[in-house]
């Protein structure tokens, strides 16, 4: 089992770029899959998760070239995939898992999609459900409610669907079998999701008609191949925008992030506990608004977070609450019951890493109270195999008085493959070893 110890760093002041967003690359790998024609997705992540889509698309009979910098998929229109001859593995990607178990639904062959020891534990039912009602033939274990999901492709009706949860995820299966579909397929949701999905299909020329903030309706059709550049991922960007706001006399740029409006809730958050944000060079690109971001070191001051702004921010919660370690007074965050169906349960996880450091938290049953003090001691912290928990507690170790070890390391491959060297390249006073 990797190891990573860090000691504290000095000041940072540096300019970098993220790797691309992978929610974006998982929705670029599919749609240009489904569409008829080679579609060149640029900056594409390259994590662990995308991979798992790709090695899946390519079962499924889709060539796709790998370079370093992009991918070139030649696209087989909406029912030109092939029967897989094994089980398709998404590893630990519930992106995977769900989105393509839209598209699986409208095929018609038979399919398997399995995952590892996390991901077959993770709620398929959410999906399952809204599929069936479609006339999707899907099978798991507990009634559909855990993969392996066993999957006979039919001929979809539309549906309008009510999800009782806002998710992205769920939003995105539903659409990509609605692309199947004999009929339109609406979908309501109680707050407004992620969207991506709706953005990379109305590129790819499929219309949508947005009926309101959260209901949208999707008239089936077939995808134009189009180009795509991916912009930096926001989510990878968060830990470095905390490192620049927890460490003093330190200045950094992250040029080209994603700055979609339903994921960048946590600077809305950050500027309300006083942190020193600025958005520079915002454009569009592939439907996507980009731009640069640049942080200045702040006091930051703690805050009752609206469980609105963290639905905007929720895979942004472990780097949020080092931060919440590190500021003035106490934060609340509520309403995340989701976080403990992650590749971790990220509220208890967090809870136990911040307590390892010294930091006093309550635990509740949807979120935490942290109450901010001014220096973090080291520690040992496990990431419990959940990358965004390694990467945030990393981050913790840069303020930290003492060392820090995070142990089970390999898992940051999951999204951020360069992290360690981009965290070695900005805190040249730190000290990062794996063992």
């Amino acid at each position: 089992m990797s190891r990573l110890t860090i000691t504290p760093s000095g000041p940072i002041n540096s300019a970098i770029s993220i790797p691309g967003d992978k929610s974006i690359t998982h929705r670029a790998v599919i749609f240009s899959a489904m569409a008829e024609g080679t579609c060149t997705i640029r900056g594409y992540c390259d994590g662990e998760d995308c991979f798992r889509t790709i090695n899946a698309i390519r079962a499924l009979g889709v060539s796709i070239e790998v370079s370093k910098t992009e991918l070139r998929v030649f696209g087989k229109g909406l029912w030109g995939f092939s029967e897989p001859q094994h089980l398709l593995d998404c590893g630990n990607s519930g992106t995977s898992m769900r989105l393509l178990t839209g598209l699986l639904s409208g095929q018609d062959f038979f399919s398997v999609l399995t995952g590892d020891r996390s991901l077959r534990q993770r709620p398929m039912g959410r999906i399952v459900t809204p599929l069936r009602q479609m006339g999707a033939m899907v099978s798991g274990r507990k009634g559909g409610e855990l993969a392996p999901l066993a999957i006979q492709g039919v001929r979809l009706s539309g549906v309008s669907y009510t999800s009782p949860i806002a998710s992205a995820q769920v939003k995105s299966a539903i659409l990509i079998a609605g692309l199947l579909a004999e009929q339109p397929t609406t979908f309501h949701e109680p707050a407004r999701s992620r969207d991506h999905t709706e953005r990379v299909l109305q590129y790819f020329g499929v219309q949508l008609d947005h009926e309101s903030d959260t209901t949208i309706r999707l008239h089936p059709s077939a995808l134009t191949a189009r180009d795509v550049a991916v912009p930096g991922d926001f989510s990878s960007a968060a830990f470095f925008i905390v490192a620049g706001l927890i460490l003093p006399d330190s200045r950094i740029t992250i040029r080209n992030v994603g700055l979609n409006h339903t994921r960048v809730g946590l600077l809305d958050i950050l500027k309300t506990m006083g942190a020193s944000i600025q958005t520079l060079n915002i454009h569009d690109d592939a439907g996507e608004p980009v731009g640069d971001i640049h942080i200045q070191s702040s006091q930051l001051e703690g805050t009752d977070i609206d469980p609105k702004d963290m639905l905007r921010a929720i895979d942004e919660f472990p780097i949020l609450c080092v931060a919440a370690a590190l500021a003035k007074g106490h934060t609340r965050i509520t309403g995340m019951e989701d976080l403990r169906v992650k590749e971790s349960d990220r509220i208890t996880t967090m809870a136990q890493a911040l307590g390892r450091v010294g930091v006093d938290v309550d635990e509740h049953p949807d979120g935490l109270v942290i109450h901010g003090r001014g220096q973090l001691h080291g520690a040992e912290c496990p990431s419990h195999g959940d990358h965004r928990v390694a990467m945030a507690m990393a981050i913790a170790g840069l303020n930290a008085l003492e060392t820090t070890t995070i142990t089970d390391i390999d898992c940051i491959q999951t999204s951020f493959p360069g992290f360690l060297n981009e965290l070695q390249q900005i805190a040249p006073t730190c000290r990062v070893e794996t063992s």
